[in-house]
């Protein structure tokens, strides 16, 4: 696999591509409890500027977490296509109205009884400061072809076709 870090606009659009495509994160806090609390989390949207939005209860456990320390790790995987992203970075929580407004997506009505008017509605915003990323280029057929290919022949796999690096906004 090769390396390619990926800096402000590159970065930006593999970080949009990356988290758009897997939709679905584990969403970490507490990160200096072990163990580290974790849930999944669907992504709302990774706006222009590198931020990953999020729809959630201001009641819930991880909003509280959120208040008493910022830090987040979110993991995507999109298994089907081989492609990963960790992103590390601070979270905000927003109650205006006009943030829920612009965020809000309708499958979120089932966790909100009054849709997004509920009171309990919040968005969360992760900006994020340290990410990396590993992306299979030619797909998992041929991913699969060379490690069923090496471990035939019992040669090793360069997984040269991959990229991973570091994607820095």
């Amino acid at each position: 696999m090769s390396k390619e870090n990926l800096t402000h606009l590159e970065a930006i659009k593999k970080i949009k591509e990356l988290s758009e495509s897997a939709k679905i994160c584990m969403f970490c806090t507490e990160l200096e409890t072990l163990p580290i609390n974790s849930r999944p989390m669907g992504l709302q949207e990774t706006d222009d500027e590198g931020n990953l939005w999020f729809i959630s209860s201001d009641e819930s456990n991880k909003n509280f977490e959120i208040k008493d320390d910022r830090r987040v790790q979110l993991f995507f995987m999109n298994n089907s296509d081989y492609q990963y992203l960790s992103v590390f970075g601070e979270a905000s929580i927003y109650k205006d109205k006009t943030t829920i407004e612009d965020k809000w997506s309708p499958m979120a009505k089932a966790w909100f009884e009054e849709g997004k008017d509920d009171p309990k509605v919040s968005i969360i915003r992760v900006e994020p400061s340290e990410t990396y990323y590993w992306d299979t280029k030619v797909g998992k057929l041929v991913s699969l072809f060379n490690f069923v290919s090496a471990a035939v022949t019992g040669k090793t796999t360069d997984n040269s076709d991959g990229v991973e690096g570091n994607a820095t906004i």
